[in-house]
């Protein structure tokens, strides 16, 4: 596409409902690696990322069938590779949460970094010290990592920094760790509760998803089931505003509301006159003003929300 061409001063009207959060649909997909059991996942966004992630989990040995509509059943059993190569590794930084899942596992895992040979700038570090306080072996060998171990090992990890991805990584190879994993100074995120819940409907024994301290028993295998991403909040945060910069009265559904509670509030401090249920926001037309807002780690104000209010406020 080389241009996007946008008529604008029209009112927006009607009702949207959200997509499911791409931001949980990916590591939960990836989780599907630590089980041997055919698993169903609903309702997945049609994305490019997820589609990478369908090509990596096949080229490891998965078997992926598409039951139409979102719905797909993920096989995991006959896995039989446990390195993920550069060329799909970097269209996709996320593809390093296979780390966790393949270690756990299979006790292997040759991963690429997703920038090459740098780590640069992302916390992958953060990612690799924890899995050695597992006991993991670590090797960086011409842009891979290569991590070994007989049996991961329960231990307590205080991250540096509450991130995100690590977090999913280290609470995903915790759950076949031998032993209690307690991660300290976890990410909060809702897509981490998510992660959670799914784990846990296959019988991974996770606590305190959501806050700053996440224990995980390990058990010695997970099995079957079925889960439905959460809605994505960013989504639903961009359709309201939306619907303010637009003078428009439209409802938003399909996500929970208690995880935007702060972009909720502030756009409220700025005049925004809503209808807030418990999966759903209608917007009214509303007179706003200037307002201050930081943004910072979830449950504070989303840096991916930070164009869309910026658009708003130029108005």
């Amino acid at each position: 596409m080389d241009s996007l061409i946008i008529n604008g001063g029209k009112k927006l009207s009607g009702k949207v409902c959200v997509s499911a959060a791409k931001n949980s649909s990916l590591p939960i997909l990836i989780g599907t690696l630590l089980s041997e059991k055919k698993i169903t996942l609903r309702n997945l966004p049609e994305l490019r990322d997820m589609s990478t992630t369908f090509k990596l989990l096949s080229n490891l040995g998965a078997t992926i069938q598409d039951l139409n509509g979102g719905d797909f059943e993920i096989d995991c059993s006959n896995v039989n590779s446990t390195e993920a190569t550069y060329d799909l590794v970097k269209t996709m930084r996320a593809s390093i949460l296979v780390l966790g899942p393949l270690l756990a596992r299979f006790g292997k895992a040759k991963v690429s970094l997703p920038g090459g040979c740098a780590i640069g700038d992302r916390p992958v570090n953060i990612h690799l010290e924890n899995f050695e306080k597992l006991g993991a072996k670590i090797e960086l060998e011409k842009g891979y990592v290569v991590a070994t171990c007989e049996k991961l090992k329960g231990a307590e990890l205080d991250l540096s920094f509450p991130s995100v991805g690590a977090t999913e990584n280290l609470m995903m190879a915790a759950c076949l760790a031998e032993g209690k994993t307690i991660i300290k100074n976890a990410a909060r995120e809702p897509e981490i509760i998510d992660l959670a819940d799914f784990l846990t409907t296959l019988g991974a024994k996770i606590s305190g998803a959501g806050e700053k301290e996440i224990s995980i028993e390990g058990v010695s295998s997970l099995g079957m089931g079925e889960h439905r991403p959460i809605g994505d909040r960013i989504e639903a945060i961009t359709y309201i505003i939306c619907g303010l910069a637009t003078n428009s009265e439209i409802e938003i559904n399909g996500f929970k509301t208690t995880y935007i509670e702060d972009v909720l509030s502030i756009l409220q401090s700025m005049g925004a006159d809503l209808e807030i249920g418990d999966d759903y926001v209608k917007t009214t037309p509303s007179i706003l003003k200037p307002f201050h807002v930081v943004t910072a780690p979830y449950p504070g104000f989303p840096t991916d929300a930070q164009a869309q209010l910026m658009a708003l406020m130029a108005i």
